[in-house]
């Protein structure tokens, strides 16, 4: 059997955020095993999975991906719709936009240390649009 859901996330700020439990609460119904396809519908924001505990870790992964990817980039032709936007884009295509998950005993089969991330790239992202789709 196939579900599928869409979901709305909160607006983030640019940076690495910790969605997991937002993901949880919105998947309640999980089934006994199975899994989960995580996809995010936007080129500007991806999904990845990380260190879930040490802010540190987020702070780490932005400040990097910024100094490799400066939104500054003086040969960015794409720039209608602000100065983050392809660099926004590029982030984006090397992060990924969805992810594969397990499920067992009605769990998300996460690594004691892995956390679901949006990778926010945007200054101004918004609502995000993910669409979680359980194969069980």
């Amino acid at each position: 059997m196939i579900k599928q859901k869409n979901i709305v996330l909160k607006s983030y700020p640019r940076g690495f955020h910790l969605i997991t439990d937002e993901v949880r609460t919105k998947l309640h119904d999980l089934p006994e095993t199975g899994i989960l396809h995580l996809f995010i519908k936007h080129t500007s924001a991806a999904l990845t999975l990380n260190e879930n505990t040490d802010p540190a870790v987020r702070n780490d992964l932005d400040t990097f991906i910024d100094e490799l990817i400066p939104d500054t980039y003086p040969y960015f032709t794409h720039t209608l719709e602000g100065i983050d936007d392809m660099s926004a884009h590029i982030k984006s295509s090397l992060f990924g936009s969805s992810l594969t998950i397990p499920i067992s005993n009605f769990t998300l089969q996460l690594g004691t240390w892995q956390g679901i991330y949006l990778c926010e790239f945007r200054n101004q992202g918004g609502n995000r649009k993910l669409v979680a789709t359980i194969y069980d």
